[in-house]
């Protein structure tokens, strides 16, 4: 199954936990773990909120909880991290792997400094600080550009330089903030 271009869009419906009941568009992360199949890279996802504790010793330290176990606010901080592994007996060269940011989230940042951003809804793609926008001029006057900001990222996106080896497996991941 050596393929010349491996490609995973994800996207699920699903509800995010303390947002309400609608659906909306999101990675599998914010639903429970998903194992989905390109050729022969199976990913499986979760998504984490991150809290601030006190532990017993009095020092504040960095938690991570599952969705379900906690009342997601505006504000919250979440890790979506994507397992991937290759299943198959031959190298997956050229696998991509997209996420769309859900509605009710912000990005943040990214873990690998190889994933490339879009914020026009993944018709382009770039390092965060090197797109603009377009944003439209008061009273009809013309469109000018403006710097990209985290707020108007649209999808992340991480194009593996090199074949997953069969049996190879690894983490990508993003984070966001609850709007």
């Amino acid at each position: 199954m050596n393929s010349k271009f491996n490609h995973i869009a994800i996207a699920v419906a699903t509800t995010f936990v303390g947002l309400g009941a609608a659906p909306l568009l999101a990675t599998p992360a914010m639903a429970a773990p998903v194992m989905l199949l390109s050729n022969s890279v199976a990913l499986s996802s979760e998504a984490m909120i991150e809290r601030q504790e006190i532990g017993a010793d009095g020092k504040e330290r960095i938690v991570l909880k599952q969705p379900k176990d906690v009342i997601v606010v505006p504000g919250d901080r979440v890790v979506f991290t994507l397992r991937y592994v290759n299943k198959g007996s031959e190298p997956a060269a050229d696998f991509r792997a997209v996420n769309p940011m859900p509605g009710p989230v912000q990005f943040v940042s990214v873990a690998e400094d190889w994933a490339e951003v879009s914020v026009d809804g993944g018709k382009s793609w770039g390092k965060l600080a090197d797109l603009k926008v377009s944003v439209a001029g008061e009273d009809g006057t013309a469109a000018t550009l403006r710097a990209a900001a985290a707020e108007d990222v649209t999808h992340v996106r991480w194009i593996f330089a090199k074949p997953i080896a069969p049996g190879a497996e690894g983490t990508i991941s993003y984070r966001g903030m609850v709007k």
